[in-house]
C-alpha cells in the first residue's frame, strides 16, 4: 500500500516544521511537502528533516497546482497565526489566518485526491466570559464571541471548515482546538508575557487559572490526527491547571497587580518602548481564565499528552533568566504585604502561636479574616 503525500502549512514555525520532519521520517507517508510564504530560517529547514519545501502563498489560487501536481492525500493547515505586535501587521496575520484557509479550503474542494484535513485551532474560541461555565468542552457555545484577533480569526476559519466538511463529505476533516502552546522554542504573546521582567503586570483580584500543552504534544497530536480516523473537533491540553500567580512565581518574576484600564496603558507603553509585549486578547485571559475537558482527546483520539500543563509550564520557564529565586518573592510579597497591613502575621521570622494560625486579611467591606478579637471588657 503506498504512503501517505502530506502537505504541511506554515513550516517555518516551530509546530509546522517540526510536523514536517516527523511525518519525513514516518513510515506509512511517503512524501512531505512543507509551504510557506518566506523561505524557512535555519533551524525551520534543519527541523523538516527529509521533507520538501514549496515556496507558496496560500492565498495565492496557485496553491491548487501544487495540490493536484503532488497527487496530495492529506493536508495539515497548522499555520494559524499568533498575534503580532503592530496594527499592521495584525492585519497581514488575518490576511493568512483566513483569506489563506479560504484559499486552501477551496483548493481541497476543487481536488479530487484529497481524503484528510487537519486544520489547527485554538480553545480562545470558546472566548473570555465571566459566565462561562468553570469546564468547556467541545460543545460548548461562547457567550461573549471575540470582535478581532486571533480568536475571532479561528472562528471564522472554523465555520468556513465546517462548510467545507458539508460539501465534500468523503474527506475526514479533524480540527484540534490547542490550549496556549508553551515550550523552550515557540514564541508565543503568552512565552513573551512572562519573559517580562523583574515584575509580571496582573489584572488587580483576579487570578486566573492556566492551561497549557507544550510543544512537542501538540506536534505529536496533528501528527496522531493525520492517521487516526477520528473526525469532528478536539480539545487538547495537559492535564491540570496552573493559577497565573503559580506561573509567574515558576518563572522568577513577581506579579504586580494592577487596575484593569491601567493594565492597557502599561501594556501600550511597553509596545511603544520596545520593552515587551501582551496584546489586549491576552489582557483579556488575565480577567477569566479558560479550561476545556480533555475526555474526549484521550477516549475518541486515542492521545494522552506527555506533559501536564505544570510541567509544560516549567520546560519552558527553564530557559528564562530568572530575576530573582523564589524565596527572594516570597520575602518581597511578605514585606509589601506587611507594610499595606494585609499580612502581618506573615513577616519572616515571627514566632509561631495560637494567634500566627492564618494569617489576617482585610477584604473589600474592611471585615478582617482570622482570628478572633479578644472580648471587651465591661465597666
Amino acid at each position: 500500500m503506498p504512503g501517505l503525500v502530506v502537505l504541511v502549512t506554515g513550516v517555518n514555525r516551530f509546530v509546522g516544521s517540526a510536523l514536517a520532519g516527523r511525518l519525513a521520517a514516518h513510515p506509512g507517508v511517503a512524501r512531505v511537502i512543507g509551504v510557506d510564504a518566506t523561505l524557512p530560517e535555519p533551524a525551520a529547514r534543519t527541523r523538516m528533516g527529509g521533507a520538501e519545501f514549496a515556496r507558496a502563498d496560500i492565498r495565492n489560487p496557485l496553491i491548487s497546482r501544487i495540490l493536484d501536481a503532488a497527487g496530495v492525500d492529506t493536508v495539515v493547515h497548522a499555520s494559524a497565526s499568533a498575534t503580532p505586535a503592530s496594527a499592521q501587521a495584525r492585519t497581514l496575520a488575518k490576511e493568512m489566518n483566513v483569506l489563506g484557509t479560504m484559499q486552501l479550503l477551496a483548493a481541497c474542494q476543487r481536488s479530487g485526491g484529497v481524503r484528510n484535513l487537519v486544520v489547527r485551532s485554538t480553545t480562545a474560541v470558546y472566548g473570555q466570559s465571566s459566565k462561562d461555565p468553570a469546564i468547556c468542552t467541545e460543545a460548548t457555545e461562547p457567550r461573549s464571541v471575540p470582535s478581532r484577533g486571533p480568536a475571532r480569526d479561528a472562528i471564522d476559519i472554523e465555520g468556513y471548515v465546517r462548510g467545507f466538511a458539508r460539501r465534500r463529505p468523503d474527506v475526514r476533516v479533524a480540527v484540534p482546538r490547542l490550549a496556549e502552546i508553551v515550550g523552550p522554542t515557540v514564541q508565543t504573546p503568552l512565552t513573551r508575557y512572562f519573559a517580562l521582567s523583574p515584575v509580571v503586570p496582573t489584572v488587580l483580584g483576579h487570578d486566573v487559572r492556566l492551561q497549557l500543552v507544550h510543544e512537542s504534544d501538540a506536534v505529536r497530536l496533528l501528527e496522531h490526527l493525520v492517521f487516526a480516523p477520528f473526525r469532528g473537533t478536539v480539545n487538547v491540553a495537559g492535564d491540570g491547571v496552573l493559577m497565573l500567580s503559580q506561573a509567574i512565581h515558576r518563572a522568577g518574576r513577581i506579579p504586580l497587580p494592577l487596575p484593569l484600564p491601567l493594565l492597557d496603558t502599561v501594556g501600550r507603553g511597553l509596545r511603544a518602548l520596545g520593552l515587551g509585549t501582551f496584546s489586549p486578547e491576552q489582557v483579556r485571559m488575565l480577567q477569566a481564565g479558560r479550561v476545556v475537558d480533555t475526555t474526549r482527546l484521550r477516549a475518541e483520539v486515542g492521545f494522552t499528552p506527555e506533559f501536564s500543563t505544570a510541567a509544560a509550564f516549567d520546560d519552558f520557564a527553564h530557559t528564562l533568566e530568572p530575576t530573582v529565586d523564589r524565596e527572594s518573592v516570597r520575602r518581597a510579597e511578605t514585606r509589601l504585604l506587611t507594610g499595606l497591613g494585609v499580612a502581618d502575621d506573615l513577616r519572616p521570622g515571627g514566632p509561631p502561636d495560637a494567634t500566627r494560625t492564618a494569617p489576617r486579611l482585610v477584604g473589600i467591606t474592611g471585615d478582617r479574616v482570622g482570628p478572633p478579637r479578644a472580648p471587651r471588657r465591661t465597666r
